[in-house]
């Protein structure tokens, strides 16, 4: 049935849910991401200073439609956000140094859940 208030070519409105406990959400200054054919895993960390592990606090699977559609989200936000505040600096950039989210290539695939031990082990 359709909303007569909504115009008929816009999607219909979604009621995000928060849960309380989520409020302060998670912090996080590294993501690692691998895929498959059919899905891609983010996984979502801490990196400290002087502290060789990293936990992951999150981690995220999506199929590659929806990774798509996240970056060119992400896009758009980040033109609208420096529209808004300026470019953002990436520390080390201009001076040719790679820091901060460097890409790596994992051949074996996503790294099987926290807790459950590596093919072989």
């Amino acid at each position: 049935m359709n909303n007569p208030q909504q115009p008929q070519n816009m999607p219909p409105q979604l009621q995000v849910e928060l849960p309380k406990e989520d409020w302060d959400g998670k912090y996080s200054n590294f993501v690692l991401i691998t895929h498959s054919p059919s899905e891609f895993v983010l996984d979502f960390g801490r990196v400290m200073p002087g502290v060789p592990k990293i936990k992951v606090e999150s981690r995220i699977i999506m199929t590659p439609q929806h990774a798509k559609m996240l970056l060119r989200t992400l896009e758009e936000n980040i033109g609208k956000f420096e529209a808004r505040f300026g470019p953002i600096k990436i520390p080390g950039e201009e001076e040719g140094k790679r820091i901060g989210f460097v890409p790596q290539f994992n051949p074996q695939g996503p790294p099987p859940p926290p807790g459950h031990p590596e093919p072989g082990e």
